[in-house]
């Protein structure tokens, strides 16, 4: 590492040009139609409820880490530290309560899309508001903050343009995905996650690696502790400047709670995988899949962003890397160009591959946003409004061509998002003015059966303004704090709205649970227990 090369060689370029041709090409075999049929509505939006557990806990992960994690949270992690990996670490946990508690009864359901299980408990009318929110959301802040960070790496990397290097990301996206829907997304994913987990693990270990120069890796972890001991710390106090990040003990027990359940459980392109598993089983053992990779994430993509500060704060270490070191260095100004800046100093070959991962994890991400998108305008908006009498054939075409067109709009707004610092850490936020209100009519909408219509809208529209009051009040309160309050608050409007409209019997529409349904099989059970056993360590050694 001590030579250092900007840009990709001709290995690193043969590398890469092998991994796009793969995805295409995988992509494309899977799309292809069964002889003498067209696709259904079923294969294309639900992979024709045919998925194995691997390629649902893989399609998870692929759809999870995008830019936002490599870029992003390693971007944080240079910032703030291993703190930031609570994201990762508590997801795992979220993701066994999803897969016991709510997963079953989306299954139950046989549900398409998330705002369909919304008409189905409560009324056409909030489905149609969350709809319009979910693809709003995920055209305008999803698809263009990952179009945005995957365009500023290939930029640091290749000196490609931004836009350029956006619209490459995009048609590399559309080339796999577009004509075969989730089939294409889901079997190239299981790839994906082969890349995304090799291109990290090589990048945190050369990174870490170069710190502990002729000691080895091991020193050079015990060095990072050294240089940087506050950015080890999971749990931070008052007196840290992230602290309004990440405060205290509320990862754990507070707001945290607001972000991950929200995206975990009733985000449609992360639950769509579930709901395309062969039974509820496999669906199951996918989600604990899921969470052992979850538990990985942060030795990926937040120790290579502490690396990156160890080594831009070090002259010593900073002298051996040469003059093109000095080239858009990290700062915490701009912390997200940490883990592109890391990839100048990987040996030729090894740059490709983790060329690869990063693109891996932008467009499997894309992919994955782009089909979610499609299925809810085509199956909540054009066929509810629109196309009530179309066939299949129809609808596909049309999440084909509504895909395309978020896809055009995310390319002209991502170059506006250049002026973020932590963008990590924007998405989150932003994304927290709406998901305390959306979690409170779901928990509630499942859980307690007075919950009625009448509720749930007043609920949904006051939780956003009392969101903003918070935020924008002289309250100096962090914002994960801002979303347990708002849900706290949304809660208590449903609940009180719900019986004011009602004479507090259970709601027709009320969801008649019963615990055979919440009922998981011993493997299950013991890797969950394994999953908390394992978390538990974690917290005791970097408390």
């Amino acid at each position: 590492m001590s030579h250092v090369e900007n840009g990709l060689g001709i290995v690193d370029i043969i590398v890469f040009a092998l991994y796009v041709a793969i995805i295409i090409g995988v992509g494309l075999w899977v799309s292809r139609d069964k002889k003498g049929s067209q696709k259904s509505t079923e294969d294309y939006f639900l992979a024709g409820k045919s998925l194995p557990w691997w390629a649902v806990g893989s399609s998870l992960i692929a759809a999870n880490i995008s830019a936002e994690q490599f870029i992003g949270m390693s971007g944080s992690g240079f910032s703030i530290g291993l703190a930031i990996a609570s994201y990762e670490w508590m997801a795992a946990l979220t993701l066994i309560i999803v897969g016991k508690y709510f997963l079953p009864i989306f299954i139950d359901k046989g549900i398409y899309t998330i705002p369909e299980f919304v008409e189905k408990r409560f009324n056409k009318n909030l489905k149609t508001i969350l709809a319009v929110f979910w693809i709003c959301l995920y055209v305008f802040v999803n698809l263009t903050s990952v179009l945005y960070l995957g365009g500023l790496a290939l930029q640091t990397i290749l000196g490609i343009p931004l836009m350029y290097s956006i619209i490459g990301l995009a048609l590399f996206a559309l080339a796999y995905s577009i004509y075969g829907g989730l089939s294409a997304v889901v079997w190239t994913d299981v790839i994906q996650v082969f890349f995304l987990i090799l291109g990290g693990l090589l990048t945190t270990y050369m990174a870490v690696d170069f710190i502990g120069g002729t000691d080895g890796w091991f020193s050079g972890l015990s060095k990072m502790a050294t240089a940087a001991p506050g950015h080890f710390e999971m749990i931070l106090d008052q007196s840290n400047p992230q602290y309004m990040n990440l405060p205290g003990i509320a990862v754990l027990i507070g707001g945290l709670w607001v972000a991950n359940l929200y995206y975990w459980g009733f985000n449609q392109y992360i639950i769509q995988r579930t709901l395309a598993a062969k039974s509820i089983a496999e669906a199951q053992k996918g989600i604990i899949f899921a969470a052992f990779l979850k538990l990985l994430v942060p030795f990926l993509v937040v120790v290579p962003g502490i690396a990156a500060y160890v080594i831009t704060t070090s002259p010593e270490l900073m002298s051996q890397l040469g003059s093109i070191a000095t080239s858009n260095v990290p700062t915490l100004a701009h912390a997200d160009k940490a883990y592109p800046w890391l990839t100048q100093f990987l040996p030729v070959g090894f740059k490709g591959i983790v060329f690869a991962a990063l693109a891996a994890a932008i467009v499997s991400s894309l992919a994955s946003m782009l089909n979610s998108t499609a299925t809810i305008f085509t199956m909540d908006i054009y066929k509810e409004f629109v196309g009530k009498k179309a066939g299949d054939h129809k609808l596909v075409n049309v999440g084909r061509i509504s895909a395309i067109v978020a896809l055009v709009v995310a390319c002209l707004i991502a170059p506006m998002l250049s002026n973020l610092g932590q963008a990590f850490q924007y998405i989150q936020e932003y994304t927290g003015l709406v998901s305390p209100g959306i979690l409170a009519v779901f928990l509630l909408g499942l859980f307690w059966k007075k919950t009625n219509s009448k509720g749930a809208v007043i609920g949904v529209i006051v939780s956003i303004p009392f969101a903003l009051f918070l935020k924008f009040m002289p309250l100096n309160m962090p914002f994960m704090d801002q979303m347990l309050y708002t849900l706290l608050f949304t809660m208590a409007v449903i609940a009180f709205t719900s019986l004011s409209y009602s004479d507090h019997d259970d709601d027709p529409k009320a969801i008649a649970l019963d615990s055979s349904m919440f009922a998981t099989e011993r493997n299950f059970n013991i890797a969950a227990y394994v999953v908390v056993i394992i978390l538990a360590v974690l917290y005791s050694v970097f408390w």
